[in-house]
């Protein structure tokens, strides 16, 4: 069943996708469903398509103390029907308002300013990214361990793009961590070190990683800092790197890539510009696929 096909449901089409972009990322500012849906078109009318739906019982808002001030998520019924529709597999996770609100909104909020950044590139150079093409806190086995035993790193989000590249089409993932610098700089690389922890995980009694029933190579990791001053972020992306390079980890595993940005600036000149540094390298820029920028 599609939005088209489902005249019970009453929804036009491109409704029927912004609740399914707001289910699959849990909460979305209205700036950011019109960038996602209605790009060329003015605010108002992403206004407009949202109100409708919050008057048709689908959405909900709440109001924010910072900026984004207002930002949007499934009610029950908006939740049901996405699943009739059959956009995705499994029921979006329905917040209340005090979740939608809470204290992890706005780093919510910044992992989907991320992937709206990968989905901007894909219009311009006509390549393949859609609305849904970010997911949220993927867990991933570390061992084959159960309850207490089992352990699992939680990336917070797994995206895949199609890109060109002359005449082949290149299927890229990557892992997705977004660090507001709440984290002791130790913290935020024992977490991007996981990764590494990741490479190296195996079924017991077998060669085969885990990570491979997922993926069919393992995919780099994309570091997103932000909120901290610019001049700040510079001196905890320098430590990162070099605390990294120096990981056991991360420095002896060349199958394990780390890219770090900075959010603001991935948003301002997209994933092509050479805005990303790697630990092996951090004096020399290059951009999300490891070049020197497009």
């Amino acid at each position: 069943m599609s939005w088209r096909a489902g005249a019970r449901l009453r929804i036009p089409e491109q409704s029927g996708e912004i609740l399914a972009s707001v289910g699959e990322h849990r909460i979305l500012s209205t700036a950011q469903v019109r960038a996602i849906h209605y790009p060329d078109r003015s605010p108002r009318r992403t206004q407009q398509a949202l109100a409708y739906l919050e008057r048709a019982g689908f959405l909900a808002h709440v109001e924010m103390r910072r900026s984004p001030r207002r930002v949007w998520f499934l009610t029950d019924a908006g939740a049901e029907a996405v699943i009739l529709a059959g956009e995705v597999k499994e029921r979006p996770k329905v917040l209340t308002p005090d979740q939608a609100a809470g204290p992890l909104a706005s780093h919510t909020l910044d992992v989907n300013e991320v992937g709206i950044s990968f989905l901007q590139a894909a219009r311009e150079r006509d390549e393949e990214f859609g609305p849904l093409g970010w997911r949220h806190e993927v867990a991933h086995s570390l061992n084959r361990g159960r309850g207490r035993a089992g352990r699992r790193l939680i990336a917070d989000s797994v995206f895949t793009y199609v890109r060109h590249e002359e005449r082949d089409w290149i299927v890229e993932q990557r892992f997705l961590e977004v660090d507001r610098a709440t984290l002791s700089l130790e913290r935020l690389v024992a977490e991007l070190a996981r990764y590494g922890q990741l490479h190296r995980a195996r079924v017991k009694g077998r060669q085969e990683p885990l990570w491979r029933y997922s993926y069919p190579v393992f995919p780099p990791v994309i570091c997103a800092l932000t909120g901290a001053p610019r001049a700040t972020l510079a001196r905890r992306r320098t430590m990162a790197l070099t605390l990294l390079d120096r990981h056991p980890v991360v420095a002896d595993n060349p199958n394990v890539a780390i890219y770090v940005c900075f959010l603001d600036e991935l948003k301002e000149r997209g994933p092509y510009a050479p805005i990303f540094r790697k630990p092996e390298a951090s004096d020399q820029a290059v951009n999300w696929i490891g070049e020197g920028g497009q």
